[in-house]
């Protein structure tokens, strides 16, 4: 057994969710397409699962893992939200859809975006092919627009980053602001709504997408005291120092004392803000049990990118290369879909679109880069897959925070006092890593395009928490083999993406 395994299924165990899976796959043969379909879809913003960010989930894990299937093994391709967000919409990797991180110059919701991928992405495909299709909630980070996107019927989409309160939405073409409203009880009361006037007449595509867990942290009142106990997760590699990549190992080394409580705190509200989500999830799954939909219906729960909290002495953030910051829950209930599957096979955000596309009985476009997920695959064998991790660092001369011991020309980003300036991103923090997996295969590795073209490698299999960097190594061919195989990942387009190189 992999040593990745237990760390996730230790989650769904608490609830007594698991069982074995000798039958709990459903031959590839018993499927048969229908384009009548509807689909679900709830991404949550900075979830992790290396973390234990599903655990405080009881309905969700009830509803989705105790009903169908969990991918032990999910992973977004780009660990930042625009990025990561882009390619979900799309199939494509970020190299291809050019958004690359979470800014405008950076491609986010920026002129190639909306010319050119957003009127051919996943909701403009499924409304062209008849189905009613719906959004509520963050959308990409710089979208702060009165237009509404290509392919969508109704659309309640957030201004910017993600907010708790004191929000503004574009509600089908107006502008609407709200102070007092909590934002994920504002898109439960929008997605059951819409969910309240479907039938079986026509297919419909539900895109949701709440705030929870991302900063700043924000829980309902009627949440604000659950978890008093619980406190960030002291992994082996939490607040250590660490031979990384220069970004990891600037000082201080550690993380002061007194900033722990704070990571502590910020474990709590992040569990405290996803009880809303919980909820949400739950009415879903209630309403479409009345208006006698479930049976036909397609539920993906996932996240944007994972979520580190101490490790290596980061404080609170994603856009690292580590499992933390780029493993993603993904569990997915439908017709034909086993109840307490567990599938170990490699997947990605990106495979999502094709999967869809699969399950209307649509084409799939030759250029996406994701390949629809092995629902129906029986138990023979772990499937063998190397996934691209990308991502181009952000940092600039406003992102400078004269209160740490910095300079402007630096170019850094995320440094903050609370944090002992230990900055989180910087202009060249930029990487392309492979994730490799397979039958007794467990790998990655990484090359940085910055000053040291450092490399980072990793037996996740041996060495779960990533602290032995065999980078340096190892052997010259294998090396080689890794570092040609990221030549071709990053230049990839549609099939040539599922090539083992």
């Amino acid at each position: 057994m992999w040593q990745t395994k237990p760390y996730f299924v230790v989650v769904i165990s608490v609830f007594f969710l698991l069982a074995s899976c000798a039958n709990c796959y459903s031959s590839a043969q018993n499927y048969s397409k229908n384009p009548s379909y509807n689909f679900v879809l709830i991404l949550t913003d900075d979830q992790d699962i290396m973390l234990n960010g599903l655990m405080p989930m009881t309905k969700t894990l009830q509803h989705l893992a105790n009903e169908g299937a969990t991918f032990a093994n999910a992973f977004t391709t780009s660990p930042v939200c625009c990025p990561s967000r882009s390619s979900l919409l799309t199939g494509k990797y970020a190299h291809n859809h050019k958004t690359q991180n979470n800014s405008i110059s950076g491609g986010c919701y920026g002129q190639f975006w909306q010319q050119t991928i957003e009127p051919s992405a996943l909701p403009a495909m499924l409304l062209n092919a008849g189905y009613e299709t719906f959004f509520a909630g963050k959308y990409l980070n710089e979208y702060f627009s009165d237009t509404i996107p290509p392919g969508w019927s109704q659309w309640f989409g957030l201004h910017g980053n993600s907010r708790y309160y004191n929000f503004t939405v574009n509600e089908n073409g107006k502008t609407a602001s709200y102070s007092n409203q909590y934002f994920t009880d504002y898109l439960h009361h929008k997605s059951i709504e819409f969910l309240s006037r479907m039938n079986n007449e026509r297919p419909f595509y539900a895109m949701i997408s709440p705030p929870a867990p991302h900063a700043p942290f924000t829980p309902a009142k009627r949440h604000d005291k659950l978890f008093p106990n619980v406190k960030a997760m002291r992994t082996p590699n939490f607040n250590i120092s660490s031979k990384k990549h220069w970004l990891l190992t600037m000082q201080p080394s550690t993380l002061p004392p007194e900033f722990l409580e704070k990571l502590d705190s910020i474990q709590r509200k992040r569990w405290q803000t996803l009880m809303a989500v919980d909820e949400l999830l739950d009415s879903v799954v209630t309403v479409l049990q009345e208006r006698q939909l479930l049976d036909n219906t397609y539920i993906f729960f996932t996240s944007d990118n994972g979520f580190h909290l101490g490790q290596f002495s980061q404080a609170y953030d994603k856009r690292q290369p580590y499992e933390t910051d780029i493993r993603v829950p993904l569990l997915v209930r439908g017709p034909k879909i086993h109840p307490k599957t567990v599938l170990e096979s490699p997947v990605a955000l990106i495979d999502i679109v094709p999967t869809i596309l699969q399950l209307a009985d649509l084409e799939i476009p030759s250029l996406l880069d994701g390949q629809p997920l092995p629902l129906w695959k029986e138990p023979k064998g772990i499937l063998e897959r190397q996934i691209l991790i990308e991502y181009w660092g952000e940092g600039n001369l406003e992102t400078y925070n004269s209160q740490c011991p910095w300079q402007a020309e630096d170019r850094l980003q995320l440094c903050t006092t609370d944090a002992a300036c230990h900055c989180q991103d910087a202009w060249n923090n930029t990487y392309n890593c492979v994730r490799h997996l397979g039958p007794d295969l467990n790998f990655v590795y990484c090359e940085f395009q910055d000053n040291q073209n450092f490399v980072e490698a990793y037996d996740i299999s041996n060495d779960l928490y990533e602290m032995d960097n065999i980078g340096y190594e190892m052997l010259p061919s294998v090396r080689a083999k890794y570092s040609l195989a990221l030549q071709n990942l990053t230049a990839c387009i549609g099939s040539t993406c599922h090539t083992i190189y």
